[in-house]
């Protein structure tokens, strides 16, 4: 699906090699939309540029480390060259790494706070003058942060993952104290189940296997359904901001 009344703005997509990143900026870019893929897989970003080409879109590919400060520096700047400022940041690049807390595996901790948590920041550092800058022409402005509904639900073995998620929903929940006020709006999106290649980094096997075992009892949802859920919340009246949206399939409760 495509929303008319996104034509012309210029958009921010972490995480945009795979799964709900790639899936959000090709139905931006069916809605008129100019995307900024952002992810560490050139190859991956090059193919889903040439295909929204293809497509008649507009999207240029940018090679980013979210836990690298000059990596996403020079990402913004390049993407200022070519585009101009932002008026819409998606920050969906996260990992997702479960094991048992008394596994100690602080590898997989620092990881993922430094992708989930600091990449997440460092984005919106990046980019929240361009934000400031459309609100205050007049233009919608938003950043969405992907969360998990992780955030609030407990599942064993996820602690860490959990506790990252909390933060970004509690860091939209903030934001929205500083940025509501210039009219920018911040909407926190907790996904359900959704079927993404987010799985396939988990090495403990029973976990993935406990995984499997909750995509063979429901119909998931798909990384098309968030993406959707995101272009229809960006697209709204200026005045109204979908805040915090809990998107779960059907069948999980």
């Amino acid at each position: 699906m495509s929303y008319d009344n996104l034509t012309g703005r210029i958009a921010v997509v972490t995480g945009a090699a795979s799964g709900m990143g790639a899936a959000t900026a090709r139905t931006l870019a069916r809605s008129g939309v100019r995307v900024a893929l952002l992810a560490r897989r050139t190859d991956r970003l090059t193919e889903l540029a040439a295909k929204i080409a293809a497509d008649g879109g507009i999207a240029t590919a940018v090679t980013t480390d979210v836990t690298d400060p000059d990596s996403v520096a020079a990402a913004a700047a390049l993407i200022h060259k070519v585009f101009g400022p932002a008026s819409l940041v998606v920050n969906v690049a996260g990992l997702m790494l479960p094991n048992p807390i008394l596994a100690g595996r602080e590898d997989e901790w620092a990881r993922m706070v430094d992708t989930n948590i600091t990449g997440v920041l460092r984005v919106i550092r990046a980019f929240a003058g361009d934000l400031a800058a459309a609100a205050d022409t007049g233009q919608a402005a938003d950043l969405v942060n992907v969360s998990s509904i992780a955030a609030h639900v407990a599942f064993p073995d996820y602690a860490v993952y959990g506790a990252t998620k909390a933060a970004i929903t509690q860091l939209s929940a903030m934001l929205r104290t500083e940025l509501g006020s210039r009219r920018i709006r911040v909407t926190n999106i907790e996904p359900g189940l959704t079927d993404t290649e987010l799985g396939s980094h988990i090495d403990n096997p029973d976990l993935a296997g406990r995984l499997d075992g909750m995509f063979t009892a429901m119909t998931a949802l798909s990384a098309d359904d968030v993406a959707d859920l995101i272009a229809y919340t960006v697209s709204r009246p200026s005045h109204v901001n979908l805040r915090q949206i809990v998107a779960l399939p059907t069948q999980q409760a």
